[in-house]
């Protein structure tokens, strides 16, 4: 499985948000520049998570964007599913996939479902909170 840039990056924002909340609507050209990421790359990232309510923005003077929730409350898991779609490592696993004719006798589709299911597992069990607190400590496992 390989994670795209544009999971990738919406991760990064959605962190930079959980360690600046509290603190307002925090403007995109800002998290652009601490992550250095281009400007006109987030604006494709930004209506994603904008429309599936993680994020709120305000415009103008003062604009910006900010969580609709604290920080513990988004999963990577989520934001990952969001930004790339199904985890699923094997087409016959994936949401849009019909069953498998094969399934029944496939060998290998145990050792897939368990991969698939440990897969969500992991990213579900890290909150942006991990991250912000990774931050805080320097022995942390957590990187991006």
């Amino acid at each position: 499985m390989m994670i795209s840039t544009k999971g990738r990056y919406a991760l990064r924002v959605m962190i930079d948000l959980a360690e600046n909340y509290g603190n307002g609507y925090i403007p995109m050209k800002e998290v652009a520049e601490r992550q250095n990421i281009s400007l006109k790359y987030l604006e494709r990232i930004l209506p994603v998570l904008t429309k599936n309510k993680l994020i709120e923005g305000v415009q103008g003077k003062g604009g910006g964007y900010r969580l609709t929730a604290t920080p513990d409350r988004y999963r990577v898991g989520d934001i990952l599913r969001l930004t790339e779609g199904d985890l699923a490592p094997v087409a016959c696993l994936s949401c849009e996939s019909d069953t498998c004719e094969r399934a029944a006798g496939c060998k290998t589709l145990p050792m897939w479902t368990e991969f698939y299911r440990l897969t969500n597992a992991y990213f579900d069990g890290i909150s942006l909170s991990d991250f912000v607190k990774s931050g805080e400590s320097k022995d942390s496992e957590l990187s991006l």
